[in-house]
């Protein structure tokens, strides 16, 4: 998004404070376009009444005051993705309080791409981050990207390896992408924001806060396919994505333990509640292979070309579909599937030019 068309959306995340308010109000109004052609009394109830805010929007957006993004925008590496854009993360577009802005630092083309997150343990034994270290190599091998939150231990295990194995990352940030946290990562930062991508939804300059993880963990899970928790302790950060995963209808892998380490206790925790046990990243591999056509890119042979025909599996949710918009709930009702496998299965087709998608969280046939 060039700078001059990034400044409405900039000062309305401004002014609504990002998140549901600005969400709201493109619910509401349809479109950028429309939220500053409205009139005051249409505005004020998504401001609480206040009419500070509603007159800035009736002013308009004021370009002076978004210099540092002026700056960033001006390197080429640096992006806006608004959730219009067809840029945007199909499958992070589907779950409830999805970002309406996404700010970018690195390859976009990657936030479209089929993802796995790996989170676990701030303070993991040798043992877990060797396990997280494998398994993002062998997922790297298959053609998957590694998605994680930039955290001391499992985290960084799980990048490092994906960039050492010549793949693919996405860190997903809890402050702006202006700043690095832990600052111990500024150099693992900037690893992946040369060969992956590092995404936020918190404007520049936004500071480290308690808050803000939660908010980021839910992204992580958004945009994957599934989660894999490598290691963890009962009230480890890890376990508030692993059910945010599970509310987005996403899948849930974890790696057991001994019994008598604190580190794996949220693991088998997970495992009693429903998550899939995985000792190997093929157990990983196999099980979205059964959901979205990963066999074959696994076991070593090319991934389907966009236009490719679908699987059996596809074609027959594909036939489900028709040629009118249809919303994914309306899919997992018609197919019997679990959410986690429309999703995958949505975003295998969405990739091969099958489907496109709509606004309102609907996909259509393309052909």
């Amino acid at each position: 998004m060039r700078f001059e068309d990034a400044v409405p959306w900039l000062h309305l995340h401004r002014l609504s404070g990002g998140g549901a308010s600005l969400r709201h109000l493109l619910e509401q109004f349809g479109s950028v376009e429309a939220i500053y052609a409205a009139s005051r009394s249409e505005l004020l109830p998504f401001f609480d009444g206040d009419q500070s805010p509603v007159d800035a929007v009736r002013a308009g957006p004021d370009a002076g005051q978004f210099e540092a993004e002026r700056v960033g925008l001006d390197d080429p590496s640096n992006h806006l993705v608004a959730i219009t854009d067809p840029a945007y993360p199909p499958l992070l577009r589907e779950i409830p309080g999805a970002p309406p802005l996404l700010f970018v630092r690195g390859d976009t083309t990657l936030l479209r791409a089929p993802q796995l997150a790996v989170v676990g343990s701030r303070n993991p034994s040798h043992g877990g981050c060797d396990n997280a270290r494998a398994f993002s190599e062998q997922l790297i091998r298959a053609g998957l990207v590694v998605t994680s939150g930039l955290a001391l231990g499992i985290d960084a295990c799980a990048h490092a390896a994906a960039l050492d194995a010549g793949g693919q990352t996405i860190a997903v940030a809890a402050t702006g992408l202006d700043r690095v946290y832990p600052s111990a990562h500024r150099e693992l930062a900037h690893r992946i924001a040369a060969q992956g991508a590092l995404v936020s939804e918190f404007a520049l300059g936004t500071p480290p806060r308690r808050e803000h993880f939660p908010r980021r963990n839910r992204l992580i899970s958004g945009l994957s396919l599934g989660v894999l928790v490598v290691e963890a302790a009962l009230r480890s950060g890890s376990l508030i994505t692993a059910r945010l995963a599970a509310e987005q209808g996403r899948e849930v892998f974890a790696i057991p333990g001994s019994i008598h380490s604190p580190l794996a206790r949220g693991c088998h925790a997970l495992i009693r509640q429903g998550a899939k046990l995985v000792e190997t990243a093929q157990d990983v591999l196999e099980e979205l292979g059964a959901l979205a056509g990963f066999v074959a890119v696994s076991s070593g042979a090319a991934a389907p070309p966009p236009g490719a025909p679908p699987d059996p599996a596809q074609q027959e949710l594909l036939d489900l579909i028709g040629y009118d918009p249809v919303e994914m709930d309306a899919l997992i009702e018609r197919s019997g599937l679990t959410p986690g496998r429309v999703s995958s299965m949505l975003l295998l087709m969405e990739l091969r030019g099958l489907i496109e998608a709509r606004p309102g969280g609907r996909v259509q046939r393309t052909s």
